[in-house]
């Protein structure tokens, strides 16, 4: 099965409220995002229809409503727009997009641990000779 099309901005904050609930109807898409988004109610609508045919989401129905949910993977998804921001915006080079990030905000100590945590997997998954001298 091919992989459904790069959501939008918008459709990628509809999927956003999708994944972290499950599920949803209209409206309850539409309340979880009216505070953030400038948007209404049919327009969520017709966002939800368009992601439909697209194959970012299905639907059930309930009553009179319809019930929606991601077929897109949240995974799959983050990972395929970060490759394509790594690889437009800073031309596949990890070490500016991670120094960029720590730009944008300080990290939390919980999620400096983590990123070291990750950095010594990584490094001990080099082959030896591309270790550098500390590893050693």
């Amino acid at each position: 099965m091919p992989q459904p099309p790069e959501p939008t901005r918008r459709e990628l904050a509809i999927l956003q409220v999708l994944w972290d609930r499950g599920e949803a109807s209209v409206r309850q898409v539409y309340e979880a995002l009216r505070d953030e988004l400038p948007i209404v109610q049919n327009t969520v609508q017709a966002f939800l229809r368009t992601m439909e045919h697209k194959g970012l989401v299905s639907h059930r129905t309930e009553g009179r409503a319809f019930i929606y949910r991601a077929t897109a993977a949240r995974d799959g998804t983050s990972q395929r727009l970060l490759s394509r921001v790594l690889d437009r915006v800073f031309d596949g080079a990890m070490d500016q997009l991670v120094e960029s990030a720590f730009e944008l905000r300080q990290p939390t100590a919980g999620e400096l641990a983590k990123l070291r945590a990750l950095l010594a997997r990584a490094e001990d998954q080099l082959p030896d000779d591309e270790r550098g001298e500390d590893a050693r």
